[in-house]
């Protein structure tokens, strides 16, 4: 009884200076308050951390209107099944990514005389900071800086993607740096022939449809903007186009090597636009959810194929195949990520006697944070 008595007291006690605490917080809060909606639009939004939808910001009537737009697209092209995808919670990103790609190309004239060649690895390194769907960057050209040379080779990359559809246009072009690594029956174990007569500019475009778009996530493989918290695969179909320019001058080889393939032409000449629909399948295989999350994405096409004057052995109109393959894999852990990408695009041309196969391959390695 005594013990009960004490503490009502000591509880009656302490109530006016609980009620003073309370009242200075309220009043805090109320100057916290004041002085965030007397700050410019601009201005709330940095203090807000950019919570674009914050119900305090004054919107200017065009700002207004564009935050509309967004929340409507989001809603629209961005909806997912929360048991399947999440959001990360977060609006921004900074990553760092090293880029590393060659071109390929192969000649076959049968099983056992074909040509193989690639280019030097090229190698690019990155830093980007990224704010929901807007990226700025700078990437530098490692090689040219090692070697001290100018670069003999230009890129240009760009990526869409939401739930719904994905969008890629990629250019790249180049010039020499190449290596002969199969010729016939010509020196068949220790061939490494350097091989500059080669210059290629490649443009390609797609955009495609996920079918599954509300259980399956593509930004959370390669773009890091998602969770997938359960695994999810879906199919995919859209369209695609390739613009191929490529020149080869097999004039300065030796006499010895050329006639180990003997229906080789001395020059050639690649220059078509394809336009494909393809289709495919993706699946996102979740290791751990907010962890680990392995992504594997193939997407053959078929289409027709605009072969331009010029183009060796080939007909105004011609039949179109290409495929694309990508693989992702995504480490979490809290803010921080870390990503090894892969991917392999790869282009056929058949003609009558031969048929010539150009691809470019990439290897990213990308890590990166969340604020």
């Amino acid at each position: 009884m005594m013990r009960r008595i004490i503490l009502i007291i000591l509880l009656f006690a302490t109530l006016p200076a609980m009620s003073a605490d309370l009242a200075a917080d309220s009043c805090g809060a109320r100057r916290d308050s004041s002085a965030f909606a007397e700050l410019p639009w601009y201005k709330q939004l940095l203090a807000n951390n950019f919570n674009i939808n914050d119900q305090r910001i004054h919107y200017p009537k065009f700002a207004k209107f564009c935050v509309d737009v967004y929340n409507w697209g989001d809603r629209t092209f961005n909806t997912y099944d929360t048991t399947y995808v999440v959001g990360t919670g977060k609006n921004w990103k900074v990553m760092l990514k090293s880029f590393n790609w060659m071109e390929s190309y192969s000649m076959y004239f049968s099983a056992d005389s074909y040509l193989r060649m690639h280019s030097n690895l090229h190698s690019d390194l990155g830093a980007y900071l990224c704010f929901m769907a807007v990226s700025v960057g700078y990437t530098g050209n490692l090689n040219a800086l090692a070697a001290g040379t100018k670069s003999r080779r230009n890129t240009f990359n760009f990526n869409f993607c939401c739930a719904l559809f994905s969008a890629t246009i990629n250019y790249a072009k180049t010039s020499g740096g190449t290596k002969i690594t199969h010729f016939g029956d010509y020196d068949l174990h220790h061939l490494n022939y350097k091989f500059d007569d080669v210059a290629q500019k490649t443009l390609t475009g797609a955009i495609y449809y996920f079918f599954n778009h509300s259980k399956y996530s593509q930004s959370a493989a390669y773009s890091f903007s998602k969770y997938q918290l359960k695994s999810a695969g879906t199919w995919i179909a859209g369209l695609s186009f390739s613009h191929q320019n490529i020149s080869m001058d097999f004039n300065s080889l030796p006499q010895d090597m050329t006639a180990h393939l003997p229906n080789l032409h001395q020059q050639y000449y690649f220059h078509y636009t394809d336009y494909d629909v393809l289709g495919g399948y993706a699946y996102n295989w979740v290791i751990r959810p907010k962890k680990w999350l392995v992504n594997v994405t193939a997407m053959p096409s078929l289409g027709y194929k605009h072969a331009y004057e010029g183009t060796t052995d080939g007909k105004k109109h011609m039949f179109s195949g290409n495929g694309r393959l990508m693989l992702s894999g995504v480490y979490n852990h809290r803010s921080l990520f870390a990503a090894l990408q892969a991917n392999v695009e790869g282009h056929f041309y058949f003609a009558k006697g031969y048929t010539f196969v150009n691809s470019i391959e990439s290897l990213s390695l990308i890590v990166g944070a969340r604020f």
